[in-house]
């Protein structure tokens, strides 16, 4: 018998998705479910039902696709990444703030140009597709050019994507600043315009506290108070120099984390990046008021920032996700960033298990962005975001897996020596929009 409705897509393979967090389940089995041989049903673009494939399914559906042999996981989720320097990934040998005079600002002055902007957000989001992320929270330019330019290629693409325009009114050179009036008029227009549209959502952006002086700190907050939906997306405590510059320029607020949180830019859509080298009393503070992290290992260890304590951030139930953080971060691979997540745990004397990373990729960053009613699973009636991973595409690989004791092993494998060469396709919104192949 066949579906007497239209269906987008009905896939045979094997899919793993995520129910709850790993590390607060009593018994891990019960913070997934993994299908084997599993059939996806996919309708306008949403999930209908997944569930085992049975011999039955091939008189209901007239085309499954097969996929036996690879898995398929919901579309990674980036919580913390810089389109624009996209062209400046893996330069030098420089710390943070000497890395942003040396790199980052002369390549963000081309973004004023809107033809260059999307030039660069097609590479952009090109990459992302390859590379299994089909959600991310990304940092524009100052110029608003940067985050048309961006939006509009996202829209073309249906994905979910957040990003907007960089506040920075001190400290930077004169070719990249904006005034606080300024930057609240444009990030408001911009608000106006993108926010809601589609899958598209704003974050006010203000780089990192050293360059927004108090009138842009305190009009990004009337911005997030007039506008509760949207986002804050910044940088916290990533190097220790930084957050010296931050105690010589705010000598009144008690740490780096309650400059942001004065400002009222704090809260439950408020995303700090990095937040290695935090005090207790900021731990405390980013808990309190269920502000967000972003992971961003292979970034915190080219710089040379330090290590994250994701232990400590489990103690305090602080919602983490993982970030990329090109072009700091050395990859666009979620795969490679569980590998070097992995290694900053080991080095700070824990585990990072295999269901949690793959956690933190998918559910956890949805859940870390609150788009958790939207992406992030295969439940029912969710947007069908999702990637499709092949296990082994070399020899060594193939040994390996081929040894494997059982799923987590075998999903460990894949974390550490994994990378875009596993990314078999990826689709947003039951759309295939890349393929290996």
């Amino acid at each position: 018998m066949v579906y007497m409705y239209s269906l987008d897509l009905v896939i045979r393979s094997s899919f793993l998705h995520f129910i709850e967090d790993p590390s607060k389940c009593s018994n891990k089995l019960s913070s997934y479910e993994f299908l084997n041989d599993g059939l996806m049903i996919i309708k306008k673009g949403r999930i209908i039902e997944l569930r085992e494939y049975s011999d039955e399914d091939e008189k209901r559906f007239e085309n499954i696709e097969d996929k036996r042999g690879y898995l398929v996981v919901p579309g990674f989720i980036d919580t913390h990444i810089h389109y624009p320097q996209t062209e400046m990934i893996g330069s030098y040998g420089e710390q943070l703030l000497e890395w942003l005079e040396t790199y980052t600002f002369p390549t963000e002055q081309k973004f004023s140009d809107i033809d260059y902007a999307r030039k660069i957000s097609k590479v952009f989001i090109r990459e992302l597709l390859k590379n299994g992320t089909t959600s991310a929270l990304v940092f524009g330019t100052v110029h608003t050019e940067s985050v048309e330019a961006l939006f509009e290629e996202a829209l073309n693409e249906n994905m979910l994507l957040i990003s907007g325009k960089v506040m920075m009114d001190r400290n930077a050179p004169d070719y990249l600043l904006d005034t606080a009036d300024k930057s609240y008029i444009e990030s408001e227009a911009l608000i106006n315009k993108w926010h809601s549209r589609k899958r598209l959502k704003y974050a006010i952006t203000p780089r990192f506290a050293p360059t927004s002086t108090r009138e842009q700190l305190t009009l990004a907050g009337k911005l997030k108070e007039k506008y509760p939906d949207v986002y804050v997306h910044t940088h916290l405590c990533e190097n220790r120099n930084e957050i010296e510059w931050v105690k010589e320029l705010y000598p009144e607020r008690k740490s780096y984390f309650n400059v942001y949180d004065y400002y009222g830019l704090s809260g439950d859509k408020s995303v700090f990046a990095h937040s290695i080298h935090l005090t207790d009393d900021e731990w405390d503070d980013i808990s309190k008021t269920n502000s967000v992290i972003s992971f961003c290992p292979t970034s915190n260890l080219f710089l040379g920032s330090g290590l994250f304590k994701l232990s400590k951030a489990e103690e305090k139930n602080i919602r983490v996700g993982l970030g990329t953080d090109i072009g700091a971060g050395t990859s666009f691979c979620q795969l490679d960033t569980l590998n070097e997540a992995y290694k900053v745990n080991l080095l700070e004397g824990n585990k990072l298990s295999a269901l949690k990373g793959f956690f933190l990729a998918t559910l956890g960053g949805a859940i870390a962005l609150s788009i958790d009613d939207k992406v992030g699973s295969f439940t029912e009636g969710k947007v069908a975001d999702f990637v499709v991973i092949d296990w082994a595409v070399n020899d060594l690989q193939e040994l390996r897996v081929n040894n494997s004791n059982d799923l987590e092993d075998k999903l460990f494998s894949l974390m550490i020596m994994g990378g875009q060469q596993n990314i078999k396709e990826t689709y947003i919104a039951g759309k295939r929009k890349y393929c290996l192949d």
